[in-house]
């Protein structure tokens, strides 16, 4: 059985711990076998790309990284 969070897609959120403490945002996407979340624009964190053919260039690309469900708290509004 699957474990009953109580954030889902689309909640508005503040983060309460680390780095990020203090930034609100939407939850991307919740990942509840690592009990954790995804929010839009907090643990940014840069990923290397190499050059393909749809990125001719390479260089880096910004992604969100999951956060702990204990690090954050549900905003209302």
């Amino acid at each position: 059985m699957a474990k009953k969070l109580k954030i889902k897609k689309g909640d508005r959120v503040e983060i309460i711990a680390g780095d990020d403490k203090g930034k609100t945002g939407e939850v991307l996407q919740v990942l509840p076998k690592k009990d954790a979340v995804i929010v839009a624009g907090c643990k940014v964190a840069k990923k290397t790309m190499k050059p393909n053919e749809e990125n001719k260039e390479g260089g880096f690309a910004q992604k969100e990284m999951p956060v702990h469900i204990s690090n954050v708290k549900k905003v209302e509004g």
